[in-house]
């Protein structure tokens, strides 16, 4: 007979029906105490969480050095975190804690709020050129729009439309780095990583505050 001692048999083995039966409240508190040893331990180099907003779910990830990435759930969570551990790192770790302060500053840009975000940003899957005009686009204010050759104005190279199109389409922290507010040159939305509906919910909202 294989007596059980805490979930583990005599014969030294697990027994799957035991840890099932686990409340779901202690594998969380279990997984905040993994994840907060790996971070005291240098294990941890991406912390991400999830969160609901009013353009739907957002994957949130955060370096050491800040937030490095802002997801929508159209673009694959499972793509985004293949492409964070092949980038950044693969030793990622669902962790709220590290992000708790992003999802609050999200929490009250949602509701009118907050009309810029405090939190570090990681610029460390953008370079070049990609990298100037998403260091610019914050500068826009809430509320405000400008066109693509506008900005490709304000950060020195009028020529540089299309590429300023390009940093826009691919900004890893769409809504804190509001490409949203980038609009083309005849005032209609253009392309937006979240889809065109969660573009005009956002400048609706900022409008609207």
């Amino acid at each position: 007979m294989n007596t059980m001692i805490n979930g583990v048999g005599e014969a030294g083995e697990p027994d799957v029906t035991a840890l099932l039966s686990v409340p779901e409240a202690d594998l969380a508190a279990l997984h905040a105490r993994l994840a907060q040893a790996a971070a005291d331990n240098g294990l941890l180099d991406v912390a991400y969480r999830t969160v609901d907003t009013p353009v739907g779910a957002l994957l949130l990830a955060a370096t050491e050095r800040g937030l490095v990435r802002v997801a929508y759930e159209r673009e694959g969570f499972d793509a985004v975190l293949d492409t964070l551990a092949a980038r950044i790192s693969p030793r990622i770790l669902v962790a709220p804690k590290r992000l708790d302060v992003v999802a609050l500053e999200l929490e009250e840009y949602f509701a009118g709020t907050r009309h810029a975000f405090d939190v570090p940003l990681d610029y460390a899957l953008s370079a070049g050129f990609r990298q100037t005009v998403q260091h610019y686009l914050p500068r826009i204010g809430y509320g405000r729009t400008l066109t693509y050759k506008q900005v490709a104005e304000q950060v020195g190279n009028p020529k540089a439309v299309r590429a300023v199109g390009t940093a826009c389409a691919t900004n890893p922290l769409p809504v804190v780095v509001p490409c949203h507010r980038v609009l083309r040159t005849d005032g209609s939305l253009g392309g937006y990583v979240g889809g065109l509906d969660a573009k005009t919910t956002l400048l609706t909202l900022e409008k609207a505050a």
